[in-house]
């Protein structure tokens, strides 16, 4: 899949995974997210996360959709830096209520996930063997 079909599916779902170090060792994490601007954009409350965020690393963004009845789905991997949001106008902007956190708690800061490189594949049960 091409980068803009790979961007495509990302705005279908609203949860991904964050892949990220912490403590010299990898970490995965279930974030909710939405695209703005092109971009990977997560809120988070703080930690592990909004660190990741703050020192313009590297991380990964994972997300799909999977049947498995079918055998069906897709997946989409993003790499690129990540960074804090701290411009008013754009924090204001993501701050709405189209991207509410799923869990209790407050989370007031916003990442940006790059999306620097952009993958993803389709994926499709095996065709019956035919006689």
């Amino acid at each position: 899949m091409d980068r803009e079909q790979c961007l495509g599916l990302l705005q279908t779902v609203r949860v991904g995974r964050l892949v990220f170090t912490e403590d010299a060792l990898p970490a995965v994490q279930p974030v909710n997210f939405r695209l703005y601007r092109g971009q990977v954009v997560i809120r988070v409350a703080g930690g592990a996360k909004l660190a990741a965020a703050t020192g313009n690393i590297v991380v990964a963004f994972q997300a799909d959709e999977l049947d498995p009845d079918l055998r069906t789905g897709w997946s989409v991997t993003v790499v690129g830096h990540a960074n804090l949001i701290t411009d008013v106008a754009e924090l204001v902007d993501v701050a709405g209520t189209w991207l509410q956190p799923w869990v209790d708690g407050r989370r007031d800061h916003f990442i940006r996930v790059q999306t620097q490189k952009v993958t993803g594949r389709r994926l499709h049960a095996p065709l019956a063997a035919t006689a």
